[in-house]
């Protein structure tokens, strides 16, 4: 028998505003007592809820269970700021697009796959345009430098064949209500989410074929006569194969140690504002998305409903070794996101932040997932380098397609990459990527 205990359980951040503003249709269940499975998906975000519901397509009548250590829509799936962005999107690198074509094109099909089985689930489950909107994306250029990127960008997708247009300052005013933006790159393949409903609503839609505990961390896992057991406060849940869909969480399971860098990034989000004549007098139309185009700067987006508006800022990142992070901390990236929304939106000023909170992403220094089977009967979708909603939703399909023996040209070019490389001993990598990170902060200038 192996057995394993589980290093860190996960810890939420601030409230998060998507989190804050969204329902659940239904009730919170925890797990108390044994429990026998087919299937057993540790994780109720992105990755473990895709790699449930493509169970329940390839494996209909199995029973599934999902654990979860907190509430779905609190943890870091209802933290990132809501893009399913189909076109490439490397936040570690100096651009978006900066691989070979072959390489972009893989990206951009496995991308456009995730997407296209998670608008299957919206249209099945009957979400909302406010939870799922095809609306595409913009990134927004505020400098010189800025508007370069976006023609490099623009050049690439261009060579690729694919759609996109240019927007000046004048369109981007219109939109946006704001003078501060010089031009914009649209691209119409992203989907804009809420992404707490719309993880809630998977989950809600998944209800009447999945078991789904939550508050229910697993504290250990212990594999004897090839039966995998996942010990939890209250009670044991024991299948033949696991999933882990836990994204960074992974070396906590005691896989891929020392490979992975969890990044920290911030957002606020403010309180409403009337979106009548006021709402669109400081800051343009009902919703648009903006992405900045250097990976550091600010990712903002303006949602409306109900006659008020909202919006919400993402800018600020750090690495840490922690879980957790300082109040103190989170106040001063919030002090941060107030400077930079107010450079944007003056006519916003008085208008306060209800809520401030982090995420923890999850890189690969090689920009390659934390994919595969890991130990017998125990298979890995982790690690989405920093676009969790697509990433994570595609490697959770892809977990389920490997565990159930599915092979498909598909799989194999999902799987054909080296395993995540290792990153230098501590404290050096603490210094050396937060010094990386604070240098291309500094290149971002006006972006962020």
């Amino acid at each position: 028998m192996t057995s394993r205990s589980v290093k860190r359980l996960p810890v939420e951040n601030g409230i998060s505003g998507w989190e804050a503003i969204s329902k659940r249709s239904f009730p919170v269940r925890s797990l108390e007592g044994n429990v026998t499975a087919d299937w057993l998906i540790i994780g109720a975000g992105f990755a473990g809820l895709s790699a449930a519901r493509r169970l329940t397509q390839l494996r209909p009548g199995d029973r599934i269970v999902v654990l979860d250590a907190s509430e779905v829509g609190k943890g870091t799936s209802g933290r990132n700021s809501g893009f399913m962005i189909d076109v490439p999107h490397n936040l570690a690198a100096g651009e978006y697009s900066s691989g070979a074509a072959d390489a972009t094109q893989l990206e951009m099909a496995q991308n456009r796959s995730a997407i296209k089985f998670a608008g299957e689930a919206a249209a099945e489950y009957e979400m909302s345009r406010q939870t799922f909107d095809p609306a595409g994306k913009i990134n927004a250029a505020a400098t010189a430098r800025g508007l370069k990127l976006n023609q490099s960008f623009g050049l690439s997708l261009k060579n690729a064949g694919e759609k996109h247009r240019f927007l000046d300052a004048a369109e981007m005013r219109a939109l946006t209500g704001s003078d501060y933006y010089l031009g914009g790159l649209y691209t119409p393949g992203a989907v804009l989410i809420q992404p707490a409903d719309y993880i809630r609503e998977l989950a809600a839609g998944l209800s009447s074929k999945v078991d789904l505990f939550e508050n229910s961390p697993v504290t250990a896992l212990r594999h004897e006569n090839h039966i995998w057991t996942a010990v939890t406060p209250k009670g044991r849940v024991s299948a033949p194969k696991v999933i882990l869909g836990v994204n960074g969480h992974i070396d906590d399971f005691g896989h891929f140690g020392g490979r992975l860098m969890h990044i920290f990034a911030y957002a606020s989000i403010t309180a409403p504002f009337a979106a009548d004549d006021f709402g669109h007098r400081v800051s343009g139309e009902d919703r648009w998305a903006l992405l900045p185009v250097d990976a550091m700067g600010a990712t903002v987006r303006k949602i409306t409903s109900g006659g008020q508006s909202r919006i919400a800022i993402r800018t600020k990142y750090t690495y840490e070794t922690t879980v957790g992070i300082s109040e103190r901390r989170l106040a001063k990236m919030a002090n941060a996101h107030r400077r930079s929304l107010d450079a944007r939106f003056p006519g916003l000023r008085n208008i306060g932040f209800e809520h401030s909170w982090a995420g923890r992403l999850c890189l690969s220094r090689n920009h390659v997932p934390a994919f595969g089977e890991i130990e017998e009967g125990l298979y890995s979708a982790c690690c989405e380098n920093g676009l969790g909603t697509v990433k994570s939703t595609l490697a959770g399909m892809m977990a389920a397609e490997l565990a159930t023996g599915n092979a498909s040209r598909h799989l194999e070019e999902y799987m054909d990459h080296p395993e995540p490389t290792r990153l230098p001993p501590e404290p050096f990598a603490w210094l050396g990527i937060n010094s990386v990170i604070r240098l291309q902060e500094l290149r971002a200038g006006r972006e962020g």
